[in-house]
């Protein structure tokens, strides 16, 4: 079981695995090759926050050791803040709703006060598009992260790439990951007029959001694309324009992932700097 931990400037976010192996087959995946062997316990999944926090300690107490002199004390107090892990990604190994309960209840855990006490925003849940899970999670855990691994504009190009798509439109996963990133202000709008009419008492769409309703809500937590960048129909410039119309409209976070060669059977590779920047900008 692989987790990683990755240091930024004043916090720490770990990656953690739900399965073990995967089986959802995604051809450029090293996990999705291996087919799957068993889910983790919620438990299994929360040690690997524990495993990581011993490692921050140790990694911390050496620094701590290696300071010396007066003018470093003030990067001392500020390298405590590394002790703690702030923020947990479910990227790892497997496909973590399709351990649903389990994954469910390690979130749960993590972000109960008398447990871990993360803030709901800082637990994102990714998934490969196992669309009736995510609408689980929106009814059951609405406040977390959800982030789609699509790697395709086109039901066409991701069915070739990510084998377990097929049968599942890309407008439903994007229809759903939409709907999971403003389900709280759905809620809100419900509570806010339950009969759906205006002031003359006319049926209106009260789960209509405009431009500044779907800012505020991208800000209290987020909606992710996770796209790796393949030498391919993937990383056109026509695939660029097609992912920027499918997201139209929708306050979405597009992680364009630079693709690191694993042993795969299928030879791929990843395109250069100046191309991956351009279809950033496109998109």
């Amino acid at each position: 079981v692989e987790s990683v931990l990755m240091r930024h400037e004043g916090r720490v976010t770990i990656c953690v695995s739900s399965q073990v192996g995967c089986a959802m087959g995604c051809t450029f995946c090293a996990t999705g090759t291996m087919g799957i062997r068993g889910n983790l316990s919620s438990g299994e999944i929360l040690e690997q926050l524990v495993i990581g926090s011993r490692i921050l300690m140790s990694s911390h107490e050496s620094k701590e050791d290696e300071l010396e002199h007066e003018e470093e004390q003030e990067k001392k107090q500020k390298g405590k803040r590394l002790d703690l892990i702030r923020n947990v990604v479910f990227m790892g190994m497997g496909e973590p709703l399709n351990n649903y309960p389990n994954v469910l209840a390690a979130c749960r855990a993590l972000i109960d006060r008398r447990l871990w006490n993360l803030a709901h925003n800082r637990v994102t849940v990714s998934t490969v598009g196992v669309s009736s899970r995510m609408r689980d999670l929106t009814r059951d855990l609405p406040e977390v992260n959800l982030a789609l691994s699509l790697h395709a504009p086109t039901q066409m190009m991701r069915e070739t790439i990510v084998p377990s798509a097929k049968g599942t439109p890309i407008e439903s996963l994007i229809e759903a990951l939409d709907d999971h990133m403003m389900a709280l202000a759905k809620r809100r709008k419900l509570l806010g007029n339950p009969q759906g009419c205006d002031q003359d008492g006319n049926a209106v769409d009260v789960l209509e959001f405009n431009v500044e309703e779907r800012q505020s809500a991208s800000k209290k937590k987020r909606a992710m694309i996770e796209y790796v960048m393949l030498v391919g129909d993937t990383s056109t410039i026509e695939a660029a324009h097609q992912l920027g119309k499918l997201c139209e409209g929708r306050h979405l976070v597009v992680n364009l992932i630079p693709y690191n060669k694993t042993d795969v059977k299928d030879k791929l590779s990843c395109p250069s700097e100046e191309h991956m920047q351009e279809f950033r900008n496109i998109v």
